[in-house]
């Protein structure tokens, strides 16, 4: 059997509405935020005592989504190093397609965003760049040329 789809990315926050707010900038739609609590999701994620708060965001198209979730209890954990690079080992990054590169950008600056590298071009392809935001969450941006 195979799997059916990619259902969704966690990401864990300490400031759920600075990364909520990022990504509803970027575009994705906030599909519901509430409370994740109770002796069903401490058996999932192996955690005892667990209240957080949870957002669950949707790309434009329907078939994207990513969960953001806060920890009340037990507090989170934080990764060293802090805004590691590019070659740390784990999930390093989302990538977006997008229709104008430099629109999201700006739009993503005025939520603290910065360029980690440069914005590229490959080729006659496509326009690109890594992006970190809130919390040092890097996304990546593409935009097709043509």
């Amino acid at each position: 059997m195979t799997i059916r789809r990619m259902d969704n990315v966690l990401i864990v926050v300490d400031d759920l509405d600075a990364v909520l707010s990022f990504f509803v900038e970027l575009g994705m739609e906030l599909e519901g935020r509430g409370p994740a609590e109770g002796p069903w999701v401490e058996r999932v994620i192996g955690l005892e005592d667990v209240r957080q708060e949870i957002a669950m965001l949707r790309t434009p198209d329907g078939h994207g989504r990513i969960e953001l979730a806060m920890f009340h209890e037990p507090k989170a954990i934080r990764p060293e190093p802090g805004n590691a690079p590019a070659n740390t080992l784990g999930i390093r990054r989302i990538m977006f397609a997008v229709d104008d590169i430099e629109d999201v950008i700006a739009r993503l600056h005025t939520h603290g965003a910065e360029l980690v590298g440069e914005l590229v071009r490959y080729e006659d392809s496509y326009r690109l760049c890594y992006v970190r935001g809130p919390e040092d969450i890097i996304v990546g941006l593409a935009e097709q040329l043509g």
